[in-house]
Protein backbone atom coordinates (compact mmCIF):
# COMPACT_ATOMS: atom_id res chain seq x y z
CA UNK A 1 0.00 0.00 0.00
CA UNK A 2 1.37 3.43 -1.05
CA UNK A 3 0.21 5.90 1.09
CA UNK A 4 0.62 10.52 1.10
CA UNK A 5 0.55 11.69 4.26
CA UNK A 6 0.60 15.46 4.69
CA UNK A 7 0.77 17.58 7.71
CA UNK A 8 0.60 21.66 7.28
CA UNK A 9 2.17 23.26 10.75
CA UNK A 10 1.98 27.39 10.98
CA UNK A 11 5.56 27.53 9.15
CA UNK A 12 5.62 24.53 7.51
CA UNK A 13 4.34 21.89 5.09
CA UNK A 14 5.19 18.06 5.97
CA UNK A 15 4.93 15.14 3.36
CA UNK A 16 5.64 11.76 3.47
CA UNK A 17 5.40 8.81 1.66
CA UNK A 18 4.54 5.06 2.75
CA UNK A 19 4.76 1.85 1.41
CA UNK A 20 3.27 0.34 3.66
CA UNK A 21 4.24 0.37 7.51
CA UNK A 22 7.95 1.94 5.55
CA UNK A 23 8.32 5.36 4.89
CA UNK A 24 10.13 6.28 1.69
CA UNK A 25 10.32 9.62 1.38
CA UNK A 26 10.08 12.59 3.57
CA UNK A 27 10.15 16.59 3.30
CA UNK A 28 9.02 19.38 4.84
CA UNK A 29 8.36 22.79 3.01
CA UNK A 30 9.67 25.59 4.54
CA UNK A 31 6.82 28.60 4.72
CA UNK A 32 8.90 32.04 5.05
CA UNK A 33 7.37 34.74 7.42
CA UNK A 34 8.17 36.66 4.37
CA UNK A 35 5.53 34.66 2.10
CA UNK A 36 3.20 34.31 5.16
CA UNK A 37 2.72 37.88 5.67
CA UNK A 38 0.86 38.77 2.23
CA UNK A 39 -1.63 36.02 4.25
CA UNK A 40 -4.36 37.40 6.65
CA UNK A 41 -6.19 34.30 7.17
CA UNK A 42 -5.57 30.92 7.19
CA UNK A 43 -7.68 30.42 4.34
CA UNK A 44 -6.31 32.92 2.07
CA UNK A 45 -2.95 30.35 2.32
CA UNK A 46 -4.45 27.21 0.22
CA UNK A 47 -3.64 27.81 -2.83
CA UNK A 48 -0.06 29.00 -1.97
CA UNK A 49 0.28 25.46 0.22
CA UNK A 50 -1.73 23.10 -1.93
CA UNK A 51 0.71 24.59 -5.00
CA UNK A 52 3.79 24.02 -2.87
CA UNK A 53 3.14 20.44 -2.09
CA UNK A 54 2.64 19.99 -5.95
CA UNK A 55 5.45 21.13 -6.73
CA UNK A 56 7.95 19.60 -4.37
CA UNK A 57 6.26 16.11 -5.31
CA UNK A 58 6.88 16.68 -9.30
CA UNK A 59 10.32 18.05 -8.24
CA UNK A 60 10.76 14.39 -5.89
CA UNK A 61 9.74 12.61 -9.17
CA UNK A 62 6.85 11.35 -6.83
CA UNK A 63 3.61 10.38 -8.89
CA UNK A 64 0.05 11.07 -8.03
CA UNK A 65 -0.04 7.15 -7.54
CA UNK A 66 -1.27 6.30 -4.21
CA UNK A 67 -3.80 3.96 -2.47
CA UNK A 68 -4.64 6.42 0.08
CA UNK A 69 -3.77 10.30 1.41
CA UNK A 70 -4.25 11.02 4.39
CA UNK A 71 -4.03 14.26 6.16
CA UNK A 72 -3.98 15.56 9.73
CA UNK A 73 -6.90 16.38 11.20
CA UNK A 74 -7.85 20.56 11.71
CA UNK A 75 -10.02 22.00 14.12
CA UNK A 76 -13.38 20.65 13.34
CA UNK A 77 -16.46 20.34 15.64
CA UNK A 78 -16.02 18.41 18.12
CA UNK A 79 -15.88 14.92 16.96
CA UNK A 80 -15.42 10.99 18.26
CA UNK A 81 -11.62 9.66 17.46
CA UNK A 82 -10.85 7.63 14.55
CA UNK A 83 -10.18 7.60 10.53
CA UNK A 84 -13.01 9.69 8.87
CA UNK A 85 -12.67 9.63 5.08
CA UNK A 86 -13.00 13.51 3.80
CA UNK A 87 -16.40 14.94 2.17
CA UNK A 88 -17.39 18.02 1.59
CA UNK A 89 -18.79 18.12 5.45
CA UNK A 90 -15.61 18.49 6.71
CA UNK A 91 -14.69 20.24 4.00
CA UNK A 92 -17.27 22.41 5.07
CA UNK A 93 -16.76 23.03 8.78
CA UNK A 94 -12.56 23.02 8.18
CA UNK A 95 -13.11 25.92 6.27
CA UNK A 96 -15.02 27.83 8.65
CA UNK A 97 -14.01 26.64 11.77
CA UNK A 98 -14.23 29.01 14.43
CA UNK A 99 -10.58 29.17 15.36
CA UNK A 100 -7.52 29.03 12.41
CA UNK A 101 -4.92 27.03 12.24
CA UNK A 102 -2.80 25.53 9.63
CA UNK A 103 -3.99 22.22 10.02
CA UNK A 104 -7.55 23.35 8.57
CA UNK A 105 -6.20 23.68 5.45
CA UNK A 106 -4.95 19.77 5.30
CA UNK A 107 -7.96 17.96 4.39
CA UNK A 108 -8.49 20.36 1.39
CA UNK A 109 -5.27 19.51 0.11
CA UNK A 110 -5.33 15.67 0.70
CA UNK A 111 -8.72 15.52 -0.75
CA UNK A 112 -7.59 17.38 -3.94
CA UNK A 113 -4.30 15.45 -4.60
CA UNK A 114 -6.41 12.37 -3.79
CA UNK A 115 -9.20 13.06 -6.65
CA UNK A 116 -5.59 13.23 -9.10
CA UNK A 117 -5.28 9.85 -7.70
CA UNK A 118 -8.15 8.27 -7.53
CA UNK A 119 -7.71 7.13 -4.23
CA UNK A 120 -9.49 7.93 -1.25
CA UNK A 121 -8.60 10.21 1.57
CA UNK A 122 -8.74 10.44 4.95
CA UNK A 123 -7.97 12.30 7.99
CA UNK A 124 -7.63 10.55 11.72
CA UNK A 125 -7.26 11.55 15.60
CA UNK A 126 -7.80 15.50 15.30
CA UNK A 127 -7.26 17.38 18.00
CA UNK A 128 -10.94 18.18 18.87
CA UNK A 129 -11.25 14.57 19.24
CA UNK A 130 -14.48 14.40 22.20
CA UNK A 131 -15.28 10.96 24.11
CA UNK A 132 -15.68 12.32 27.38
CA UNK A 133 -17.91 11.12 29.81
CA UNK A 134 -21.19 13.05 29.99
CA UNK A 135 -20.40 13.81 33.37
CA UNK A 136 -16.30 15.19 32.73
CA UNK A 137 -18.44 17.73 30.63
CA UNK A 138 -19.73 19.69 32.99
CA UNK A 139 -18.20 22.69 35.14
CA UNK A 140 -19.65 24.74 37.73
CA UNK A 141 -20.84 27.21 35.21
CA UNK A 142 -23.40 25.90 33.02
CA UNK A 143 -22.34 28.60 30.07
CA UNK A 144 -18.65 27.03 30.26
CA UNK A 145 -18.11 23.00 29.44
CA UNK A 146 -15.24 21.04 29.56
CA UNK A 147 -14.08 20.88 26.18
CA UNK A 148 -11.83 18.02 24.84
CA UNK A 149 -8.83 19.47 23.00
CA UNK A 150 -5.70 17.47 22.73
CA UNK A 151 -2.62 15.34 21.03
CA UNK A 152 -4.89 12.98 19.90
CA UNK A 153 -2.79 11.26 17.33
CA UNK A 154 0.12 11.03 19.31
CA UNK A 155 -1.37 9.85 22.04
CA UNK A 156 -3.61 7.14 20.52
CA UNK A 157 -0.97 6.39 18.41
CA UNK A 158 1.71 5.59 21.46
CA UNK A 159 -1.45 3.87 23.45
CA UNK A 160 -1.69 1.01 20.20
CA UNK A 161 2.58 0.80 20.01
CA UNK A 162 2.41 0.27 24.25
CA UNK A 163 -0.63 -2.27 23.83
CA UNK A 164 1.12 -4.38 20.34
CA UNK A 165 4.75 -3.94 22.67
CA UNK A 166 3.34 -6.02 25.36
CA UNK A 167 0.93 -8.15 23.38
CA UNK A 168 -2.73 -6.85 23.97
CA UNK A 169 -5.10 -4.53 22.19
CA UNK A 170 -5.44 -0.61 22.88
CA UNK A 171 -9.44 -1.40 23.15
CA UNK A 172 -8.40 -3.91 26.40
CA UNK A 173 -6.36 -1.79 28.47
CA UNK A 174 -6.55 1.90 30.98
CA UNK A 175 -3.90 3.70 30.01
CA UNK A 176 -3.26 7.49 30.78
CA UNK A 177 -1.20 9.66 28.02
CA UNK A 178 0.44 12.63 29.19
CA UNK A 179 1.86 14.41 26.24
CA UNK A 180 4.86 16.74 27.12
CA UNK A 181 5.39 19.58 24.57
CA UNK A 182 4.82 23.09 24.29
CA UNK A 183 1.37 21.96 25.53
CA UNK A 184 0.49 19.53 27.82
CA UNK A 185 -2.28 17.04 28.15
CA UNK A 186 -2.64 13.97 30.01
CA UNK A 187 -5.70 11.76 29.10
CA UNK A 188 -7.38 8.63 30.15
CA UNK A 189 -7.73 6.39 27.61
CA UNK A 190 -10.62 3.45 28.66
CA UNK A 191 -10.51 0.46 26.80
CA UNK A 192 -10.15 2.77 24.01
CA UNK A 193 -11.98 5.90 24.21
CA UNK A 194 -10.72 8.90 26.02
CA UNK A 195 -12.82 9.67 28.64
CA UNK A 196 -11.56 12.62 30.40
CA UNK A 197 -8.51 15.12 29.54
CA UNK A 198 -7.49 18.37 29.69
CA UNK A 199 -8.27 21.49 27.81
CA UNK A 200 -4.66 21.21 26.48
CA UNK A 201 -5.25 24.53 23.99
CA UNK A 202 -7.55 27.08 25.79
CA UNK A 203 -6.39 26.77 29.73
CA UNK A 204 -7.08 23.66 31.67
CA UNK A 205 -4.54 21.39 33.24
CA UNK A 206 -0.46 21.86 34.04
CA UNK A 207 1.07 24.95 32.93
CA UNK A 208 3.38 24.19 30.29
CA UNK A 209 6.39 26.00 28.54
CA UNK A 210 3.98 28.06 26.83
CA UNK A 211 -0.01 27.58 27.97
CA UNK A 212 -1.20 28.39 31.51
CA UNK A 213 -3.07 25.96 32.39
CA UNK A 214 -5.73 26.65 35.40
CA UNK A 215 -5.92 29.73 36.66
CA UNK A 216 -7.28 30.82 39.94
CA UNK A 217 -10.57 32.08 38.43
CA UNK A 218 -11.60 35.59 40.89
CA UNK A 219 -8.15 36.49 40.26
CA UNK A 220 -8.10 36.09 36.57
CA UNK A 221 -10.89 37.93 36.04
CA UNK A 222 -9.60 40.29 38.64
CA UNK A 223 -6.87 40.73 35.91
CA UNK A 224 -8.71 40.60 32.87
CA UNK A 225 -10.16 43.64 34.12
CA UNK A 226 -7.53 46.03 35.22
CA UNK A 227 -6.61 47.38 32.72
CA UNK A 228 -3.61 46.16 32.22
CA UNK A 229 -3.98 43.96 29.14
CA UNK A 230 -5.92 44.06 26.22
CA UNK A 231 -8.39 41.00 25.88
CA UNK A 232 -5.58 39.77 22.61
CA UNK A 233 -3.35 39.67 25.04
CA UNK A 234 -4.73 37.94 27.97
CA UNK A 235 -5.76 34.96 25.37
CA UNK A 236 -2.15 35.33 24.41
CA UNK A 237 -1.08 34.80 28.24
CA UNK A 238 -3.43 31.82 28.26
CA UNK A 239 -1.76 30.32 25.17
CA UNK A 240 1.49 31.23 23.83
CA UNK A 241 3.27 33.45 26.70
CA UNK A 242 2.01 31.30 29.59
CA UNK A 243 3.55 29.26 31.53
CA UNK A 244 7.33 28.68 31.68
CA UNK A 245 7.67 31.63 29.44
CA UNK A 246 5.96 33.58 31.62
CA UNK A 247 8.09 33.05 34.59
CA UNK A 248 11.36 32.54 32.83
CA UNK A 249 11.12 34.25 29.41
CA UNK A 250 11.99 31.34 27.46
CA UNK A 251 10.09 27.90 26.56
CA UNK A 252 13.37 25.62 26.14
CA UNK A 253 13.64 23.12 28.75
CA UNK A 254 17.17 22.06 28.63
CA UNK A 255 18.23 25.87 28.97
CA UNK A 256 16.29 26.20 32.33
CA UNK A 257 17.79 23.09 33.22
CA UNK A 258 21.13 24.30 32.90
CA UNK A 259 20.47 27.51 34.61
CA UNK A 260 18.64 25.56 37.36
CA UNK A 261 21.96 23.08 37.87
CA UNK A 262 23.90 26.16 37.61
CA UNK A 263 22.27 27.62 40.86
CA UNK A 264 18.89 29.50 39.56
CA UNK A 265 16.76 28.95 42.46
CA UNK A 266 13.74 30.27 40.59
CA UNK A 267 14.52 28.45 37.54
CA UNK A 268 14.08 25.22 39.32
CA UNK A 269 11.37 26.20 41.26
CA UNK A 270 9.33 26.51 38.22
CA UNK A 271 10.31 23.85 36.27
CA UNK A 272 9.61 21.32 39.51
CA UNK A 273 6.06 23.00 39.68
CA UNK A 274 5.41 22.56 36.12
CA UNK A 275 6.35 18.67 36.77
CA UNK A 276 4.38 18.69 39.89
CA UNK A 277 1.10 19.76 38.12
CA UNK A 278 1.36 17.34 35.32
CA UNK A 279 1.38 14.72 38.36
CA UNK A 280 -1.34 16.00 40.44
CA UNK A 281 -3.41 15.70 36.64
CA UNK A 282 -2.20 12.37 36.19
CA UNK A 283 -3.86 11.06 39.96
CA UNK A 284 -7.03 13.24 38.57
CA UNK A 285 -6.92 11.00 35.38
CA UNK A 286 -6.01 7.76 37.46
CA UNK A 287 -9.25 8.75 39.57
CA UNK A 288 -11.14 8.81 35.82
CA UNK A 289 -10.10 5.44 35.47
CA UNK A 290 -11.50 4.09 39.24
CA UNK A 291 -8.19 3.84 40.41
CA UNK A 292 -7.48 1.03 37.27
CA UNK A 293 -4.22 2.15 35.45
CA UNK A 294 -2.69 -0.60 33.94
CA UNK A 295 -0.34 2.17 32.22
CA UNK A 296 1.05 5.92 32.68
CA UNK A 297 2.91 6.75 29.25
CA UNK A 298 5.31 9.94 29.18
CA UNK A 299 5.62 10.95 25.52
CA UNK A 300 6.13 14.49 23.62
CA UNK A 301 9.37 16.08 22.92
CA UNK A 302 9.64 16.70 26.84
CA UNK A 303 10.22 13.03 27.78
CA UNK A 304 13.61 12.88 25.82
CA UNK A 305 14.62 14.77 29.21
CA UNK A 306 15.58 12.68 31.99
CA UNK A 307 15.67 15.40 34.39
CA UNK A 308 11.77 16.21 34.44
CA UNK A 309 11.47 12.07 33.01
CA UNK A 310 12.76 11.64 36.66
CA UNK A 311 11.02 14.22 38.47
CA UNK A 312 7.33 12.77 37.39
CA UNK A 313 8.90 9.28 38.16
CA UNK A 314 9.32 11.00 41.97
CA UNK A 315 5.67 11.82 42.19
CA UNK A 316 4.12 8.67 40.01
CA UNK A 317 5.89 6.43 41.72
CA UNK A 318 4.15 3.42 42.88
CA UNK A 319 0.44 4.36 41.10
CA UNK A 320 0.91 2.45 37.49
CA UNK A 321 3.99 0.85 35.76
CA UNK A 322 5.65 4.30 33.56
CA UNK A 323 6.34 4.00 30.16
CA UNK A 324 8.39 6.34 28.27
CA UNK A 325 7.60 6.50 24.60
CA UNK A 326 9.81 9.64 23.64
CA UNK A 327 8.95 12.02 20.57
CA UNK A 328 5.92 12.93 18.68
CA UNK A 329 5.63 10.67 15.12
CA UNK A 330 2.45 12.21 14.33
CA UNK A 331 3.50 11.22 10.57
CA UNK A 332 4.10 7.81 11.14
CA UNK A 333 0.82 7.94 13.08
CA UNK A 334 -1.32 9.19 10.16
CA UNK A 335 0.18 6.67 7.51
CA UNK A 336 -0.55 3.78 10.17
CA UNK A 337 -4.21 4.91 10.37
CA UNK A 338 -4.41 5.21 6.97
CA UNK A 339 -3.03 1.59 6.51
CA UNK A 340 -5.62 0.15 9.01
CA UNK A 341 -8.23 1.32 6.89
CA UNK A 342 -7.13 -0.12 3.93
CA UNK A 343 -6.16 -3.07 5.57
CA UNK A 344 -9.72 -3.79 6.97
CA UNK A 345 -8.13 -3.21 10.39
CA UNK A 346 -9.82 -0.10 11.23
CA UNK A 347 -13.51 0.68 10.97
CA UNK A 348 -14.27 4.65 9.02
CA UNK A 349 -16.00 6.98 11.52
CA UNK A 350 -18.74 8.86 10.17
CA UNK A 351 -18.79 12.43 11.07
CA UNK A 352 -21.81 14.01 12.02
CA UNK A 353 -21.23 16.44 14.48
CA UNK A 354 -24.23 18.15 16.48
CA UNK A 355 -25.04 21.24 14.52
CA UNK A 356 -24.77 23.77 17.62
CA UNK A 357 -21.94 22.60 18.77
CA UNK A 358 -18.38 24.62 18.48
CA UNK A 359 -14.95 25.49 19.76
Amino acid sequence: MRILVINPGSTSTKLAVYENENPVWRESIAHPSKELADFHHINEQYEYRRAHVHDTLEKAGIPLVFDAVIARGGLLKPTPGGVYQINERIKHDLWHASMEHASNLAAWIADEIAHCAGCPSYLADPVVTDELRDLARISGIPELPRISIFHALNSRAVSRRYAARIGRKYEELNLIVAHLGGGISVSAHHYGKVVDVNNALNGEGPFSPERAGTLPARQLVDLCFSGKYTYAEIRKLINGRGGLMAHLGTTDVQSIIRWAHAGAEKHKLVLDAMLYTVAKQVGAMHIALHGQTDAVILTGGIAYNDYCIQGLREWLEGLAPIVVIPGEDEMGALAMNALGVLRGELTLQEYAPEENVDL
